[in-house]
């Protein structure tokens, strides 16, 4: 059984029979007798090669028609079986996993364990690394702080630990997945570079807000005022504008490349690896913007934690308020990149279908899948101003595209309908299509439009109760503010035709009538 590793070298031990006598052929073939051992021996192997030649030996003695000494278990005390029973080879490959089950047999048979158990692990072994979960506490010796200090310093630590963290993880992305990719022409260079986009320019970022924090821990490995030190270092994370707003393109190039078989594999061997703690390569792409969204959550912390009259009391709410307005902006501007990309992949099967709203919508609320009353599955976007079902596909390039599917809706006139889970079937139409043969829906709504030429109305099903909620969320504010949107600049387009009426035709049918009037108000 082999330790598990440490910067040490890896050991083995296995337990010899004890309280027996049995007869031992050496390399000649002349038997030897082996002395009486009562209590188990623990054997030593200081690397993996002698395994190995155990095996080759093994295999030598095997054709010799030689019994092997390796691994006997006893049959008994009797020495008239000991040298009549010939024990079974075990591969060197089942030696290691069977290790576990033979420690458990001695226990049947009443023998003594070694002093020092030793935990197993495979050779080759793929268990993610586990990060260094070490506190503040750990690193002085004794301190006389208060239960409040010690918490901001932990936290103060774990801010420090965290950038720490994030740089060994960009520069492993950067060694281990964009050169040898690059090298092995697994991709081309344009390809890599759209996909990791500007991830190595946050390296040296990250890196000297490190080195300032390192630089505020004293002789006591404590830290006095934070504050002034990440205002002044924040406005260095408006460069993740670019990076994030990248991640879309990213992602979905990313995807692409994965349905090619050198590509598929070298990224599966590199997460089947010891060093990637079973994280894939996008894991590792999104953790800048995982980063960026915890400082607020890190500074609120060392917020509650810091004492009346400190320092940092004035410079840590003005710090919290100048990240929350970066991370609103980069929000803000990834959202914009996101619509035009998903709004650059619709394919258009007719003219009607390209509504201005969809090419005025700034934002995308949300997409993803829905079944319709055909059992059909669409990806839906909902857009700023818009609702589209559409089809996926492929271009010429193998590249993803989304075809059209049935008329886009514009949000203002959009009637939105819940069906409530559990609701019998009857001799709706709807209700039947998504029954099932149960006589049940469950999941479902429906979305109709009126007010143009022809009426549309789309029924549709969510994979689950959280996706179909998630849905009913957006689609009711996307509804309210497209209609407020239009109640706003209807009456500066000074238009005598515009007619009043249509500005609160976009009616919700959630839950009641009081509901709906609440939302209006809003």
């Amino acid at each position: 059984m082999e330790v598990e590793e440490s910067g040490e070298t890896r050991t083995s031990w296995t337990v010899a029979p004890g309280e027996t006598h049995s007869i031992i052929y050496d390399h000649a073939g002349k038997k030897r007798k082996q002395d009486p051992a009562p209590d188990p021996v623990t054997r030593i192997a200081e690397d993996e090669g002698e395994e190995e030649d155990d095996e080759m030996m093994s295999d030598h003695m095997k054709d010799s028609e030689e019994p092997s000494n390796k691994r006997v278990k006893p049959v008994a005390k009797s020495n008239s079986l000991t040298g009549v029973i010939t024990p079974v080879k075990t591969p060197a490959l089942k030696r290691i996993g069977q290790s576990i089950s033979r420690s458990i047999s001695f226990r049947t048979e009443a023998r003594p364990l070694p002093p020092v158990p030793l935990r197993a692990r495979s050779k080759a072994s793929s268990f993610p690394r586990r990060r260094n979960s070490q506190c503040w506490s750990d690193t002085v010796e004794s301190h006389d702080l208060t239960a409040k200090e010690i918490k901001r310093q932990e936290v103060i630590y774990e801010l420090t630990q965290g950038e720490r963290q994030l740089i060994e993880d960009l520069s492993l992305v950067k060694k281990v997945y964009y050169e040898p990719m690059l090298k092995l022409n697994i991709m081309t260079e344009s390809e890599l570079g759209q996909i990791f986009g500007t991830l190595d320019s946050l390296i040296p970022l990250h890196e000297d807000l490190l080195e300032r924090l390192q630089r505020l821990r004293g002789s006591e490995k404590t830290v006095g005022e934070v504050g002034p030190t990440l205002m002044n270092w924040f406005p260095c994370l408006e460069s993740y504008v670019t990076y994030c707003c990248n991640q879309v393109g990213a992602k979905a190039l990313l995807d692409q490349k994965k349905h090619e078989k050198r590509v598929e594999h070298f990224l599966r061997l590199c997460q089947e690896s010891s060093f990637s703690r079973k994280l894939d390569l996008w894991n590792f792409l999104d953790l800048p913007r995982s980063r960026l969204v915890k400082y607020p959550l890190l500074l609120k912390e060392i917020q509650k934690c810091t004492p009346p009259e400190h320092p940092d009391e004035d410079s840590l709410p003005d710090a919290l308020e100048l990240i929350q307005s970066i991370i609103a902006e980069v929000n803000k501007k990834t959202g914009e990149a996101e619509c035009q990309f998903y709004r650059r992949g619709l394919a258009y099967l007719e003219d009607s279908q390209r509504i201005t709203e969809i090419q005025e919508s700034r934002f995308l609320c949300c997409h993803g899948e829905l079944k319709n009353n055909k059992g059909q599955r669409l990806h839906v976007f909902l857009f700023e101003l818009a609702f589209v079902l559409s089809r996926p596909g492929e271009d010429k390039d193998g590249g993803q595209v989304f075809n059209v599917y049935r008329q886009p809706l514009p949000n203002a006139l959009l009637n939105l309908e819940e069906i409530p889970d559990g609701e019998a079937g009857g001799g709706s139409t709807f209700r039947g299509a998504f029954s099932g043969g149960n006589d049940k829906v469950k999941n479902c709504f429906r979305v109709n439009s009126r007010g143009r030429s022809k009426a549309y109305s789309y029924s549709l099903q969510a994979n689950d109760s959280f996706s179909k909620q998630q849905w009913i969320t957006c689609l009711r504010q996307a509804i309210v503010q497209s209609r407020d949107r239009n109640a706003h600049s209807r009456p500066s387009q000074h238009s005598p035709q515009t007619d009043p009426a249509l500005y609160h035709i976009a009616e919700l049918s959630l839950s009641s009538d009081t509901e709906m009037a609440d939302h209006t108000c809003r």
